[in-house]
């Protein structure tokens, strides 16, 4: 299983007018492969669309894109809004979840980390370690690593149903000792791996989005 994640920035004021094309557009797409999650950003870097799809490999990925384009009716026609456009291929940790339609949010928080070369082994090791007592707190909606694109990075997705829900579930898991995992680490005598640089938003779903 791949994760593509695709990330436009949006001129400012179009959200809304983006996502109900992309929407409609959808409706045609959904019939060839369904998105996982769709987001806007919320807070953050503001005027940012998200889609998430995933796919079997690269190979499937090829050739569904090349069907939904022969079709007529994909891309969606939003490229007067779009700014930037980047695109990322991320593969699942063993222990992450499978991303499947159902009400989790409406808050997700993707916190986006990059870590010097040849940590990710480190990375792995020590997540595995702390989620089962961390997942107690709030659901992991997923944490990929990325295998195309901007390399050496992960990313990992929480869901809430409120701001202030976010913010206890991380204050208890502080405080129980379970989080964040360099704490289990040093618990633990494993080593912690070395990060250089960490990102974090909170993004919203779409009205079509699979994952609510």
């Amino acid at each position: 299983m791949i994760y593509e994640v695709r990330t436009y920035d949006i001129k400012p004021k179009s959200l809304a007018e983006v996502e109900k094309r992309f929407g409609e557009a959808y409706e045609h797409r959904k019939k060839i492969s369904p998105l996982a999650a769709f987001w806007h950003t919320e807070i953050g870097p503001l005027n940012q669309i998200i889609h998430v799809w995933p796919y079997k490999d690269l190979a499937e990925r090829d050739r569904i894109r090349a069907e939904a384009a022969a079709s007529g009716n994909w891309p969606p026609k939003i490229g007067e809004f779009v700014l930037n456009m980047r695109t990322e291929i991320f593969i699942p940790f063993s222990f992450s979840p499978e991303l499947k339609p159902g009400k989790m949010g409406p808050y997700f928080e993707m916190r986006t980390y990059t870590y010097a070369p040849g940590e990710l082994p480190k990375i792995m090791k020590v997540w595995e370690k702390a989620m089962p007592a961390r997942v107690k707190f709030s659901p992991l909606v997923g944490v990929w690593y990325a295998e195309l694109g901007a390399v050496n990075r992960f990313t990992h997705i929480w869901s809430y149903p409120s701001l202030d829900a976010r913010n206890e579930a991380r204050e208890k898991a502080v405080a129980a000792g379970v989080w964040p995992p360099s704490a289990v680490a040093k618990k633990e005598g494993m080593p912690d791996a070395l990060l250089t640089s960490q990102e974090n938003k909170i993004v919203m779903p779409a009205a079509f989005s699979p994952l609510q």
